[in-house]
């Protein structure tokens, strides 16, 4: 596949992350800074999302951002897997020499893979994977207690991602996942501060982009295909 092909949907640049300008705002962001031969420090940018505010610790780092739709690609529970780590980890710090130089033998392999003249797309998302996977066995690791509640996250995630386009509110998550309401959304907000509500919002407006991007749809089969009853109440929520 030639590079101009799949450009925009992966980005690589060095330097402090303020100097560069992401692919767009449904973009997954991560910031990596190199403290010393032993640290890394790496800060998350979820979809429709921003950096944390006390991101850097250095002058430069490396900047990755990829679109939603490189992971969607691969199977659905990779692609769970990546927005629970976006969602639960703001930032997380690597302490391990060991770790981090694996972390940081991968990131210099997927940089110099995106910078190549002849690089290869198949090339970058598997190296991405396996970057993405480190992390996800790094912040699972680092997790005192994997309790039922974390599970419950990953188990609405999950239902969640296959359900949205026809399930809309949050009792029926709620209902299925055996819990009410209520308890489900103490959960989520303990653990990812935000409700269900919100975050079947924010999968409906990035599915709404996405689809509006690639113009697959008009926007009033988008609003019924999103289950808004009318045009008005879609361009309100929108």
């Amino acid at each position: 596949m030639r590079k101009s092909n799949w450009i925009h949907k992966i980005k690589i640049t060095t330097g402090h992350y303020t100097q560069t300008k992401l692919l767009s705002e449904n973009a997954f962001g991560i910031y990596f800074e190199f403290l010393n031969n032993a640290t890394i420090t790496v800060s998350f940018k979820p979809l429709n999302d921003v950096f944390p505010e006390d991101i850097s610790e250095s002058s430069s780092g490396v900047l990755l951002n990829f679109e939603r739709e490189l992971i969607e690609e691969d199977d659905i529970e990779y692609a769970l897997e990546i927005m629970l780590l976006f969602n639960t980890s703001k930032r997380i710090r690597i302490e391990d020499a060991n770790q981090s130089a694996k972390i940081k033998s991968v990131i210099d392999l997927i940089t110099d893979e995106f910078l190549s003249e002849n690089a290869s797309y198949i090339v970058l998302k598997t190296v991405l994977k396996v970057l993405m996977l480190h992390l996800i066995r790094f912040q699972n690791n680092t997790f005192i207690d994997q309790n039922l509640n974390q599970k419950r996250v990953f188990q609405f995630l999950k239902l969640m991602e296959t359900s949205f386009l026809k399930e809309t509110k949050a009792d029926y998550y709620a209902n299925e996942m055996g819990i009410s309401e209520k308890r489900l959304n103490q959960i989520l907000k303990e653990k990812l501060n935000v409700t269900a509500k919100q975050i079947i919002q924010q999968r409906q407006i990035t599915e709404a982009k996405r689809r509006l991007v690639k113009s697959e749809i008009t926007i009033k089969e988008l609003a019924y295909v999103l289950g808004f009853d009318s045009m008005s109440s879609f361009s309100r929520f929108f």
